[in-house]
């Protein structure tokens, strides 16, 4: 989707930001940058949408060289979000998130429609929000706009640069969350660069840790936690080679079969005794089957931390967990394999051997 080959940048007084950078972003996926202050994170992202130029090599996108596309073509399918949420302040909710789809020529239909969908995507009310100004929201909700802003006109690519930074710890979650929710919807290709290794590892679904324009290291979270490619990740890292940072995926039980119905078998047929899951023709999770009886059932999402997950189910009696992958049953996870894994955890730090 994104693609850097060989890039620099030397900036006038000699700087050398970024050093022979190579790195593709896939489509779909959220990539968090994440370094130390002046490790050319920011500079890097800006090459994307041309506000920096490389000194040498190329940057593509689709396969396109980005010099190749008209400037404006470029930064209307690239949408942008920043700390300074830079709303302005005169024009309406509405108004804001209209000026990219009004320069594109979108008919006003075309625009409302579109701006009512992002609204409500983000649990604002459009019959509420849509008229109010700026300074009539709180500093979250403000951030929610300039994040809807930046998907108005349907662009391929986004990009945030530290966005929730200057928010307060509770709504900087919150809108974590709604990036993690809002981006299981839209599939955008997303850009994020943090300095908060928290956050780039909850959002990413890889993470580039830079040092002085280099990559360091770039893979999964779980990758970055168990191997450190070096004493400058480990140090990045901190303390949290821990078990709760494991992801549900890496330790679910995917041997499923066994205990998998489809929704539509007839239901006098259905086991009497024990738990079962149900799914449709696509292996989208319907409910649970207990001793013959169809409940609703908890589920959690494959990408959740053991510990995220846990506080989930901490006050469910529920035995077995459906673990799901855009609704799809990829795996269940019980109490005793969560036992298992923490064990063998500790067992492997203590030098048991079994």
């Amino acid at each position: 989707m994104i693609e850097f080959k060989n890039v620099t940048k030397v900036y006038e007084d000699g700087t050398e930001a970024i050093k022979d950078f190579s790195l593709e972003v896939r489509e779909g996926e959220i990539l968090t940058v994440i370094g130390p202050s002046g490790c050319g994170k920011t500079t890097t992202m800006k090459m994307i949408n041309r506000l920096i130029e490389p000194t040498t090599g190329s940057i593509y996108i689709n396969d396109r060289n980005i010099k190749d596309y008209k400037i404006n073509e470029l930064r209307w399918n690239t949408g942008y979000v920043l700390q300074q949420i830079a709303l302005f302040p005169h024009m309406t909710i509405g108004e804001n998130i209209s000026i990219v789809p009004e320069m594109k020529k979108w008919s006003k239909k075309e625009t409302t429609k579109r701006s009512d969908e992002l609204l409500e995507m983000v649990g604002l009310d459009p019959s509420i929000y849509k008229q109010r100004k700026p300074s009539e929201l709180s500093g979250g909700q403000q951030q929610r706009i300039g994040v809807i802003r930046a998907l108005a006109a349907d662009p391929d690519i986004i990009l945030m640069d530290e966005p929730f930074s200057a928010l307060d710890p509770i709504s900087r979650v919150q809108l974590q969350d709604d990036i993690k929710k809002l981006q299981k919807e839209i599939k955008k290709t997303i850009v994020f660069v943090t300095h908060d290794m928290d956050e780039a590892l909850k959002l990413g679904a890889r993470i580039c840790l830079m040092q002085e324009g280099r990559i360091i290291q770039l893979g999964e979270p779980k990758q970055l936690i168990t191997n450190p490619e070096n004493e400058f990740v480990k140090d990045f890292l901190g303390n949290r080679n821990s078990p709760w940072q494991i992801t549900v995926d890496h330790i679910s039980d995917k041997n499923i079969d066994n205990i998998i119905f489809a929704s539509t078998y007839p239901a006098g047929n259905y086991p009497t005794q024990g738990i079962y899951v149900l799914v449709d023709e696509s292996n989208n999770f319907v409910k649970l089957l207990v001793n013959g009886e169809t409940v609703n059932g908890k589920t959690i999402e494959y990408d959740m931390t053991l510990y995220d997950a846990t506080e989930l189910l901490e006050d469910s009696d529920q035995p077995l967990f459906p673990v799901l992958k855009e609704q799809k049953v990829v795996g269940v996870l019980t109490y005793r394999r969560i036992f298992g894994y923490l064990k063998s955890k500790a067992d492997k730090e203590n030098g048991v051997i079994r």
